[in-house]
């Protein structure tokens, strides 16, 4: 039976050795994921050690950037030049750091903003759609499809009907912004913000952002995971050695 040294591999071997179904491999060199297979006289595919790295790569970044982003780095990987493929691995880390950081911020902003007084209220302690949309650094269009979806619902002033925020509006809209730049979904969104207003939902809130805290962890060890056979496929130029 051929073994990961062996010179040629089947396609059904690359695929038991990957975790695929033989069409799966076929797709994914189809689709530029893995090099071109030599075939036989008769037609058939032979494939070697570095298609196997290319799976075992490919798998892995599947998990860690998605299938799309995975697809796009092993072409380049086998087609563009090094520091190109090198430029998409970076890019992919950089996001996966950035969305650590967004998580940070957002268990930091939804356990301090829910916990701020908001009782002692003024009239000019509220603001418009602009303002706040100025202070939050989104667009208006954004406040207006959350109050539309229930997240951060304004006052409305007659006679035309204009949005105001108090400040306990605007707590909503400052924890709904937090939450959703740390991935937080619309739909579960709506079903947590009446419960956290009235003094409820934080074991949720907390509850969901550690669940997102595991995925970012679960997709950086899988891109770690990719680092040894993308490191050869790199560094052989992704030959069929």
């Amino acid at each position: 039976m051929p073994t990961l040294n062996s010179p040629v591999l089947s396609t059904a071997d690359v695929a038991r050795r990957a975790g695929y179904s033989v069409q799966q491999i076929r797709n994914l060199e189809r689709d530029g994921v893995l090099p071109p297979a030599a075939r036989t006289a008769a037609g058939y595919r032979v494939y070697g050690e570095a298609h196997l790295r290319s799976a075992l790569a490919y798998r892995a970044l599947a998990a860690g950037t998605g299938p799309v982003e995975a697809k796009r780095i092993m072409r380049a990987v086998h087609g563009r030049p090094v520091a190109e493929a090198l430029a998409l691995l970076d890019a992919a880390h950089a996001r996966l750091d950035r969305e650590r950081t967004d998580l940070v911020l957002a268990r930091e902003a939804a356990a301090s903003i829910a916990a701020e007084p908001v009782d002692d209220v003024r009239p000019s302690d509220a603001m418009t759609v602009s303002e706040l949309a100025a202070a939050l650094g989104v667009r208006p269009s954004t406040l207006r499809h959350w109050d539309a979806e229930g997240l951060a619902v304004p006052d409305r002033l007659p006679p035309r009907g204009t949005r105001r925020y108090s400040p306990a509006q605007t707590r909503d809209a400052r924890i709904v912004h937090q939450l959703r730049g740390a991935g937080y979904r619309i739909a579960p969104l709506r079903a947590l913000m009446p419960n956290l207003r009235r003094g409820h939902g934080r074991e949720e809130i907390e509850a969901t952002l550690a669940a997102r805290d595991a995925d970012i962890t679960a997709r950086s060890l899988a891109l770690l995971e990719a680092a040894a056979p993308l490191g050869t496929a790199l560094t052989a130029g992704g030959s069929l050695a």
